[in-house]
């Protein structure tokens, strides 16, 4: 099939590698020159150090032409870019073109998911345009992905034979992918799991141990699927990859900006200091504003998103927070 990548951060190019792998016909988009420059000089992604990319994917700074002939279109933008991208990509998109977000954010103004952010676009902008539109998510951290090591992702469509069409076009013996018709539990899960990860890192830095670690995991995805039910999802959802599954590799690995960042945090940075440290987009820090307001919104209690909100836009002591955490009122663990 003809594909088009839009982002060529680590995760939009480890996936454009797995698709040219894959036999499909790849072009890759990027807002800046010197990245797409590099790309097609070096065949090799700075930030995806010992991996070379296949030889036939193309590389455009232009967006028209990069989504020309196109039967699938990746978005895999910061969040925080999406609308934008979504926006320029119009023009050029044709009737009966798959949309696949591959992003993980809400928007914080809206309130919307990555997969609402570009059908808002399209609604306001293209009206007449068929298309369908797929979540993907899962733990997929890209370093890993780019290195064709095996994990699961999860292609989510409201339309099953459309999932199972973008399930079958990233499928291969080191991708295994499922289907889900619950996009928005995917992308709920794959958003404020940064946020649990943020947790999980300044807890590491501060010195404290796995088990603490093990308990901001656990309780962190009942706060997830308590905001998830409270939107419509289905609960199954966050125990899948694009829940439990995403929470713990983003909590846990070497790999995981979101981590590190914490990490940096718990040891005595600022986020500002630990975010020009790692020289990526941290999504957890994105993602904060819209968890707190659909907490409000909702009702719902997220008392670790709470706390790191407070440390990473207030300024609240890491031990401050976490005493807060501890000496909440006891509660039941069998309700949600």
């Amino acid at each position: 099939m003809n594909i088009c990548v839009l982002g060529a951060g680590t995760w939009g190019i480890a996936l454009s590698s797995l698709l040219s792998k894959n036999s499909h016909s790849v072009s890759v988009w990027s807002a800046i020159p010197e990245e797409i420059e590099m790309l097609r000089e070096t065949r090799t992604h700075k930030n995806l150090p010992g991996v070379t990319l296949p030889d036939d994917i193309s590389y455009y700074t232009d967006i028209g032409e990069a989504i020309f002939g196109a039967e699938i279109v990746l978005y895999v933008t910061p969040s925080e870019f999406i609308r934008a991208t979504a926006h320029s990509s119009l023009p050029y998109l044709r009737d009966g073109v798959v949309l696949v977000n591959a992003a993980k954010g809400i928007e914080k103004q809206t309130l919307l998911t990555m997969t609402e952010v570009i059908s808002d676009e399209i609604s306001s902008n293209a009206p007449d345009l068929k298309y369908s539109i797929v979540a993907l998510s899962g733990p997929t951290h890209a370093e890993e992905v780019a290195r064709g090591l095996p994990t699961s992702i999860v292609s989510a469509c409201e339309d099953e034979r459309i999932a199972m069409k973008v399930a079958n076009v990233f499928f291969n013996t080191c991708m295994r992918v499922y289907t889900n018709t619950d996009v928005k539990g995917v992308e709920i899960a794959g958003a404020f799991k940064n946020i649990i990860a943020l947790a999980a890192g300044i807890n590491r830095g501060m010195g404290y141990g796995d088990n603490s670690g093990a308990m901001l995991m656990t309780r962190g995805i009942a706060e997830i699927t308590r905001m998830g039910l409270a939107l419509g999802c289905e609960a199954r959802t966050f125990m899948g990859l694009a829940g439990i599954g995403d929470l713990i590799v983003t909590c846990t690995s070497r790999h995981s900006r979101n981590n590190r960042c914490g990490e940096l945090i718990g040891m005595g940075k600022s986020y500002e200091e630990a975010s020009r440290e790692i020289g990526m987009v941290v999504e957890g820090y994105h993602a904060l504003e819209a968890a707190m307001a659909l907490s409000r919104k909702y009702g719902v209690e997220m008392p670790i998103t709470a706390a790191v909100y407070s440390v990473i836009k207030k300024g609240t002591s890491i031990y401050d927070a976490m005493y807060a955490l501890m000496n909440r009122d006891i509660k039941s663990e069998l309700k949600i």
